[in-house]
Parts: C-alpha cells; structure tokens; sequence
C-alpha cells in the first residue's frame, strides 16, 4: 500500500504502459491476426494420443495474449470433439485465467490501488472477500466482454488466484461447450448438437446480460464506507 504523499504519477504511467500493452496484444491478435491458428491446430494434431495434453496449455498461452477465446475453442471441438474438447477448453480456459491473472497483478495492482486510496481500496478488498468468486463467474456469462482482459482487470483489482481459476470453471462451461460444439461440427451445423449448443448460448447470453443489469444497480445503490 502506498503512502498519501507518494506521488501518483509513476503509476498512473504504469498503468497506462499496461494498457497500451494489452491494446497491442489485442490488436495483433485479433485484429491483425498474426498468429496463425490452423498452423498451430496442425502442430497440436500431429502430437497423436497426448494432443489433447498439448493443446491446454498452448491454448491457455494464446488466450492470455488475446488470441479470442471462441476461435480456441472452436479448434479445440474440431480436434477432439464435442465432449473431450470440452474439458480440454475449460482446462485452457483456467489456464488463461490464471496467467492472465498473474500478469495483471504483477503489472497494475499495487498503482491500482494507490489511484484508488486507501478508503475505496478498502472497500474493494471487502467487496472481493464477499463476492470475488461470483464476480469472476457473472463476468463469464456476459456476452462481449473478453476473459482475458477481465481476468488481467481482475488480477490488477487484487482478485486471489484462487478465486480466478474456481470461477473460471465454472463461469465458463456454458460457453466451453457451445463453441466447442460449433466447431466439433462445423462440417454440418444443420444437427442436433449445434441447435442446442446456439440454444445455451441464448440462455446464457440473456442471464449473463440481466446479471450485469443487476450487479451495476446493486454497486450504484451500496453505500460508501465511512
């Protein structure tokens, strides 16, 4: 924690460097798209039996450099198949969380929290120990809000490891199974299998949009701490 008479703007700098950083990646990644996708699903597929060991982790390190998390999964389904693929996507993903997690702790929460005050920093520090988990998982449900970035936000914001992978799992199933799903059957969408994977991605996407609704409402009503 940083003292009231430390000047704030090393980490106003700190901070703005991180997010200029996170804009490059984002760019590159998905905008750019420098990496090539179908040459690492190529690499991963001539690992044979252990592919699917492969791919968690090199998934996980592309979704933390914002390699979109869609496309990952997408791959995942066409490689392994709808149900090993997805259990290979949730393990990614937790790896994505974690990583991602890390980075922004290390990067952003000690300026964060001196931007912050040590009042609100509190306060956040509360609000984490009470509903950090949730947080993480409600995040996942929100349909256009990229993991990555939301787990670098949330380890600059102090969220515990812990909290990151737990929720991760179990924010992300849903959306594990259903882009893993379209991509398993990307050759035949016209099946089973891709109307209910389009099915849970409605009912994901309308709670996850009336949470958001509900957790902004219920922070705009909660008092500050005195």
């Amino acid at each position: 924690m940083t003292t009231s008479d430390e000047p704030l703007r090393p980490h106003i700098v700190r901070l703005l460097v991180f997010v200029a950083f996170l804009a490059v990646m984002f760019y590159l990644a998905a905008v750019a798209d420098i990496i090539d996708v179908d040459r690492i699903r190529a690499v991963v597929a001539a690992a044979g039996p252990v592919a699917p060991l492969v791919y968690v982790p090199v998934s996980a390190l592309l979704g933390a450099v914002l390699v979109p998390g869609p496309i990952l999964a997408a791959t995942s389904g066409l490689l392994f198949g709808p149900l090993v693929g997805t259990f290979v996507t949730l393990g990614a993903t937790v790896g994505t969380a974690v990583t991602a997690s890390l980075i922004g702790r290390r990067a952003g929460r000690d300026s964060a929290r001196a931007l912050l005050g040590a009042q609100r920093s509190q306060k956040l520090d509360g609000l984490i120990e009470r509903g950090g988990l949730w947080a993480v998982v409600g995040q996942r449900f929100v349909p256009g809000v990229s993991d990555a970035l939301a787990s670098y936000a949330f380890g600059a914001f102090g969220v515990p490891l812990w909290q990151m992978a737990v929720g991760a799992f179990i924010g992300s199933v849903p959306r594990a199974f259903v882009y893993t799903a379209l991509g398993a059957s990307i050759s035949d969408l016209n099946t089973p299998l891709t109307y209910v994977a389009v099915g849970v991605w409605c009912v994901t996407a309308v709670a996850g949009a009336y949470a958001a609704h509900r957790g902004v409402r219920s922070w705009r009503r909660r008092p500050d701490d005195a």
